[in-house]
């Protein structure tokens, strides 16, 4: 029951819940019981309940799923600095969680003008496209679709590269120095979301990057789909005063 004190019931009732949640009362991605149910456990009205709900949603501590119900929203396994440039394995790893790779095709096809655009160069002839799973301790968590110049690779076999990023900079002087990002969240991906087995519910982030070495040339560009509930991506912004 709720304690009487002097704030809004609402204010109670989210620490209650909070509490809860914390003393393992409801796990990560636990379903809570219903409006009904929880509101006469709590004692308040179930209008209380809803606008305790409401906020606790937008705090990102529940999801609440139409027609399904309230669920205790599952904490980010990752979470980085976008301005901060790692590669998806050092990201496992740092998480202390074992890096895994799934390949599930590589081929080359015939660079485009958009291509040679991206890549500033008119001499681009093939690239080639590495299609792959990345595992955290076996569970599929980021969807990567990398292209770039076929003779980058070498003579190593793809199914051999954990790291695109640590393969192309080994076995010479280049140094992957920085990338320039897009994020785009979206929903349920037909295709991305069965291979990541994501819940319906569950959206995915698109990171598009263009990484450059050193010497600021283009060498690899990736799409590569997060699973949202398992990374959060942050950034730090400087206030410019005009």
């Amino acid at each position: 029951m709720i304690k009487v004190d002097h704030r809004p019931l609402y204010l109670q009732v989210i620490d209650k819940l909070k509490h809860d949640m914390e003393a393992g009362v409801y796990e990560e991605g636990e379903k809570l019981p219903s409006e009904f149910e929880l509101s006469k456990q709590l004692g308040v009205s179930r209008a209380t309940l809803r606008e305790a709900l409401r906020l606790l949603e937008e705090e990102g501590v529940v999801v609440r799923r139409h027609g399904v119900g309230t669920f205790v929203h599952t904490k980010p396994l990752f979470s980085a600095g976008i301005e901060e440039l790692y590669s998806v394995t050092d990201m496992i790893r740092h998480a202390d969680m074992e890096p895994g790779t799934i390949f599930l095709s590589s081929y080359q096809i015939e660079a485009t003008d958009d291509d040679k655009r991206r890549f500033q160069t008119d001499n681009l002839d093939q690239l080639m496209m590495i299609e792959r799973v990345r595992t955290a301790d076996g569970v599929p968590i980021v969807y990567c679709l990398d292209k770039l110049p076929a003779e980058l690779i070498g003579q190593h076999s793809v199914h051999e590269i954990n790291s695109i990023l640590d393969h192309l900079e080994s076995g010479s002087d280049r140094m992957i120095t920085h990338a320039v990002t897009t994020i785009e969240p979206i929903g349920f991906h037909e295709k991305v979301s069965e291979i990541l087995e994501c819940e319906a519910e569950t959206g995915l982030l698109l990171l598009k990057q263009m990484h450059y070495d050193q010497y600021d040339t283009p060498v690899l560009y990736s799409y590569n789909y997060f699973r949202a509930d398992k990374f959060t991506f942050h950034v730090v912004r400087k206030r410019v005063k005009a």
